[in-house]
């Protein structure tokens, strides 16, 4: 989780030149879980929407497939980025709490979709200042393909790599 200085999120320029893992963590998480998505259909993963409750922000979408995330940070624990994101919520928002809400993946990319689910607003790939999607693609392949979890242990799969 990250804070963004103000006004950034507002300019369409210096929002697109933020680094690769912060513009993936301050509002193209979902574009980063489409392309995540997109990339291994096979694995099962799906979308999480951490939705904070009424009053506070720190919305996140990762994906998971009940025991592996995967987010800009890269492969880790579901546990240990639910805790994380937690944890700075918290620190950052006293009194910050959320849910965990499954997302279908077509909702990651339609703004209109994104809005049948309260609370939630997500930006087309096409919305950014540049088709954010080649960019999450770009990111992705950065890492690994998703951990086997009968073959490979995530502690192998150069978690927090990015």
């Amino acid at each position: 989780m990250f804070r963004l200085k103000p006004g950034i999120k507002s300019d369409p320029v210096k929002r697109w030149n933020l680094s690769e893992r912060v513009f993936f963590a301050c509002g193209a998480c979902h574009i980063l879980a489409y392309a995540f998505l997109e990339a291994y259909p096979e694995h099962g993963f799906q979308a999480v929407w951490i939705r904070p409750v009424e009053g506070f922000t720190g919305n996140h979408v990762f994906v998971s497939d009940g025991k592996t995330a995967f987010d800009f940070h890269g492969y880790r624990c579901k546990e240990a980025l639910i805790a994380h994101h937690w944890a700075k919520g918290r620190l950052w928002w006293p009194g910050w709490d959320g849910t965990l809400v499954p997302l279908p993946q077509d909702v990651l990319i339609s703004e209109a979709k994104s809005k049948t689910y309260d609370g939630l607003w997500l930006r087309e790939p096409g919305q950014f200042l540049h088709d954010a999607l080649p960019r999450a693609r770009a990111f992705l392949r950065r890492f690994a393909a998703p951990p086997d979890a009968r073959r490979e242990p995530l502690s192998r799969m150069g978690e927090g790599q990015g």
